[in-house]
C-alpha cells in the first residue's frame, strides 16, 4: 500500500480526470386521451376534401329531386291557371310596351273564357257520360247476341248464342288477372319512377343551390350564357330601378332580352332596359356586370346600338380573347394586290370573328395608345398593304429611328428616321413640301376639274416628338407647339383642311395623348381614329372622340401587355353593326422579315424609286451632282419630280427652283431635257455624262 503511495508522489504525469455526465431520464410521456385522438381523426375525415365532395354530390342530388319538384309544379300550375299570361302582362307594362300588355291581356281573357266553358262541361259529363255508358252497354250486348244467333245458325248449336257475350267477359277477367299481377310492383316501382323523373327536371335545370353544384359549374368555367344568366346579371348590378324592374315583371325579365347569337368567340345579345333606367348606368358597371357573368372584365364589351334605352352586350367564351388570330393576308398570300380607291385593308379581326377590312381612300389617320403596345405594327400593316399600289407615293418620318420602317426604302420618296431635334425640322419641312404640293394640286384642279393625282401619303410615326420639340428656325417660329406659328401643326391643319380632295393624306402615330402632343384640332382632323390601351378615360376621349366614348368606346379598359394589337376604331372607312359608332379590333402582327418580303414585292412592282434620306443644310451646294443624286438608280426622271426632289433634299439651296432653274443648271451643263409621252423627262446617263466630262476637263485644266 504504501509503495503504491510513493509511485504515485513520483510520476510526473497528471492523473487522468474523468468526467462524469449525468444524463437525466426522460419524462414519462403524458398519455393523450382517448378522446382527443378520436376528435382529431374525426375532424380529418370530416374535412378531408373527399368528404366534402361526397357530402356536396349527395346533398346535390337530393336537393335536384326537390327543384324538379317544384319546377314540376309551377309548369303545372302555369298550364292550369292564368298567371302566365299575368307575368308576361306585368312584364310588358314595365318594359313601357302598353300594346303588348293589351295583347297579353286579351290572350288572358279567352284563357279564361275557355277554362269557365270546360268547366261548365264538367258539371253535366257524369249524366252524360252515365247516359253513354247505359246506351253502349244495351247496343253492345245486343250486337254480341246477335252474333251469339249467327253463330247458333252456322254451327247448328244452340249453346253458341252466348258465346260472343262469354269471350268478352273471360278478356274482361284476363284484363283484371294482369292488373292484379302488375298492380303490386307498379306500386313499389312508381315512385321510384315519380323521384327519377323529378330528378331528371332538376339535374336539367341545376336547382340546386350553389355551393351543392360541381366546381366547374360553381365557378363558372366554360358556363353557357343563357337568358336566366344574362337577366340574373342585370338583376344584381346594384342599380335599383333596375333591379325592381325586373322584380315587377311576370317573366323574371325575360321580356328584356333579344335573341342571343352566336358572334365569333363569343355570344351577342341586345337588352331593352324598363323605363327609368339609363344605358349608361349599365355601361358604368362593366366590371361588376361581367363578374356576374362569370367573365373577366375585358371579356364582357358593352356599346349602344340605333335603338333607344338599348344596350349590346358582347360576351366573349372564357379565356378566347387570350387566343392569338391568324395571320396577315399579306403573309400567307404573296399574289395579294392593292387598290387604294376601291380597296380594303384587311387589319385584323373584329371580336365576332369576321374580317376587320379598313378603307383607306381619301381618310386621314391616327393611331395613339401607351408606348410598346402595337402602334407601329398597326400603322404599317395599313402602309405595307397601301404599298402594293404602285400608284401611292409615300413620305415618312419615322421619329424614332430604330428600323421599324426600313422596309419602305426605295418605296417612299422620302425616308427621315431619327429622334433628335434635326429629324423634327426634316419631318416638318417634309410636311410643309406636302403642303406646297397640295397647293399645286389645288390649282391645277381648279383649272381642270378632271385633273387626277397619284395619292400621297404622308406619315409621321411618333408624332408626339414633333410637336413637343422646342427647336425654333432663323425667324423664332417654333416647329413644336400647338399655335398658329407653329411650324408642324399648321402644316398637318393645312393638310387636314384641304388635302383629302386631292389626295393628300396624313398619317400620324402618337403615343399617350394629351392636350400638348396632340392638339384637339390635328386630332379631330383625321377620319380614321383608332386607339390601343391608354391609361384614362379622358385620354380615350381625346383618341376617338366624345361620342364613341359615349356609345362604349373604352380604350382605357383595355389590359396593360396583355392586349397588344387590340384597337378600337372610331371611322365610316370599316364595316360596324348598324348603330354602333365604334369598333374594336385585333390587329394583326407582321414581324420585320415579313414587311421586308412584302416591301420587295411592292418595289418590284414600281420603276426604281429613288428614297431621299437626310437632308443637309449650311453648305455649298453642287447642282448638277445634286440632280444627280436624286435622279437615283432611275433611268430617268420627270423634271417636276426632280425639282421637288431638290426641295426635299435641301430646302435652303433649293426650295425656291422651278423648272426654269433647273433648265438653266443642265443647259449649262450640256444636258437637254426632251419630252417622253407629253411630259419633260431627263437621262441619268446624260447628267452623268456632263459631270464625267467636267470632272475631265477640271482635271485638264489642273494639269496644265
Amino acid at each position: 500500500m504504501s509503495e503504491n503511495v510513493v509511485h504515485l508522489h513520483k510520476s510526473t504525469e497528471p492523473a487522468p480526470v474523468t468526467t462524469l455526465t449525468v444524463v437525466p431520464e426522460p419524462a414519462p410521456a403524458v398519455p393523450v386521451p382517448l378522446w382527443v385522438r378520436s376528435g382529431r381523426a374525426v375532424r380529418t375525415v370530416v374535412t378531408h376534401e373527399t368528404t366534402k365532395t361526397t357530402a356536396r354530390a349527395v346533398a346535390r342530388h337530393t336537393l335536384y329531386v326537390a327543384g324538379g319538384a317544384r319546377i314540376a309544379a309551377k309548369r303545372t300550375w302555369d298550364g292550369r291557371t292564368a298567371s302566365r299570361y299575368e307575368r308576361m302582362l306585368r312584364a310588358a307594362e314595365a318594359a313601357g310596351n302598353y300594346d303588348v300588355a293589351a295583347e297579353w291581356e286579351e290572350r288572358g281573357q279567352r284563357f279564361r273564357a275557355e277554362r269557365h266553358r270546360r268547366r261548365m262541361d264538367l258539371l253535366h259529363s257524369p249524366v252524360d257520360a252515365a247516359k253513354g255508358v247505359l246506351v253502349g252497354t244495351g247496343m253492345g250486348i245486343g250486337a254480341l247476341v246477335a252474333l251469339g244467333v249467327v253463330l247458333a245458325i252456322a254451327n247448328t248449336d244452340v249453346t253458341d248464342v252466348i258465346s260472343p257475350i262469354m269471350a268478352v267477359i273471360e278478356f274482361i277477367r284476363l284484363i283484371i288477372t294482369i292488373v292484379q299481377v302488375v298492380w303490386g310492383p307498379a306500386i313499389t316501382i312508381g315512385p321510384f319512377l315519380a323521384l327519377l323523373a323529378l330528378w331528371a327536371v332538376g339535374s336539367k335545370q341545376q336547382a340546386a343551390p350553389a355551393w351543392a353544384l360541381p366546381d366547374n359549374v360553381r365557378n363558372g368555367e366554360g358556363e353557357p350564357i343563357t337568358p336566366s344568366i344574362v337577366v340574373k346579371a342585370l338583376r344584381d348590378l346594384g342599380v335599383p330601378a333596375l333591379r325592381n324592374a325586373i322584380k315587377d315583371m311576370g317573366d323574371a325579365g325575360a321580356s328584356m332580352l333579344g335573341p342571343i347569337r352566336i358572334a365569333g368567340c363569343g355570344v351577342e345579345v341586345d337588352v331593352t332596359l324598363p323605363s327609368g333606367v339609363a344605358t349608361n348606368e349599365v355601361q358604368s358597371r362593366r366590371r361588376k356586370l361581367a363578374e356576374n357573368l362569370t367573365r373577366h372584365e375585358h371579356e364582357v364589351f358593352i356599346v349602344i346600338p340605333e335603338a333607344a334605352r338599348t344596350v349590346r352586350l358582347w360576351i366573349a367564351d372564357s379565356g378566347a380573347l387570350d387566343e392569338p388570330i391568324g395571320p396577315s393576308p399579306l403573309v400567307t398570300d404573296d399574289t395579294t394586290t392593292s387598290n387604294y380607291k376601291t380597296g380594303k385593308a384587311p387589319w385584323g379581326q373584329d371580336l365576332r370573328g369576321d374580317a376587320a377590312e379598313l378603307s383607306l381612300y381619301q381618310r386621314h389617320v391616327l393611331v395613339t395608345g401607351r408606348s410598346n403596345q402595337g402602334k407601329t405594327a398597326a400603322l404599317r400593316a395599313l402602309a405595307l398593304w397601301l404599298a402594293l399600289d404602285k400608284s401611292v407615293q409615300f413620305w415618312l418620318a419615322d421619329l424614332k429611328g430604330i428600323g421599324d420602317w426600313k422596309w419602305i426604302d426605295g418605296i417612299a420618296g422620302v425616308l427621315i428616321e431619327g429622334p433628335t431635334d434635326e429629324h423634327v425640322i426634316q419631318a416638318t419641312e417634309m410636311a410643309e413640301d406636302a403642303v406646297d404640293e397640295m397647293n399645286r394640286r389645288v390649282e391645277v384642279r381648279r383649272a381642270d376639274s378632271t385633273a387626277v393625282f397619284p395619292p400621297l401619303i404622308v406619315i409621321v410615326d411618333e408624332a408626339q416628338v414633333a410637336f413637343m420639340c422646342p427647336a425654333v428656325d432663323e425667324d423664332k417660329r417654333p416647329y413644336g407647339g400647338s399655335k398658329a406659328t407653329s411650324r408642324y401643326f399648321m402644316a398637318v391643319r393645312k393638310i387636314h383642311n384641304q388635302g383629302r380632295a386631292v389626295d393628300v393624306l396624313m398619317w400620324q402615330g402618337t403615343q399617350d395623348p394629351t392636350d400638348q402632343n396632340l392638339p384637339k384640332l390635328v386630332r379631330e382632323g383625321a377620319h380614321t381614329r383608332a386607339s390601343l390601351v391608354l391609361g384614362t378615360e379622358s385620354q380615350s376621349r381625346m383618341a376617338l372622340g366624345d361620342k364613341a366614348v359615349d356609345d362604349g368606346a373604352a380604350p382605357h379598359q383595355l389590359r396593360q401587355g396583355l392586349d397588344k394589337g387590340t384597337l378600337v376604331v372610331a371611322s365610316d372607312g370599316i364595316d360596324m353593326p348598324k348603330g354602333q359608332s365604334s369598333i374594336t379590333v385585333r390587329t394583326h402582327y407582321i414581324d420585320d422579315d415579313d414587311a421586308a418580303a412584302i416591301g420587295e414585292r411592292a418595289k418590284a412592282m414600281r420603276d426604281g424609286v429613288t428614297t431621299l434620306h437626310a437632308i443637309d443644310r449650311g453648305e455649298d451646294r453642287d447642282p448638277l451632282a445634286d440632280i444627280f443624286s436624286v435622279i437615283g438608280d432611275a433611268e430617268r426622271a420627270h423634271t417636276q419630280d426632280i425639282v421637288k426632289r431638290l426641295s426635299i433634299f435641301n430646302e435652303d439651296a433649293y426650295g425656291a427652283w422651278s423648272f426654269l432653274d433647273l433648265k438653266r443648271v443642265l443647259e449649262a451643263a450640256g444636258v437637254e431635257p426632251y419630252k417622253s409621252h407629253g411630259r419633260m423627262v431627263v437621262r441619268r446617263d446624260d447628267v452623268a455624262a456632263a459631270l464625267a466630262d467636267r470632272d475631265t476637263d477640271g482635271s485638264a485644266s489642273a494639269s496644265q
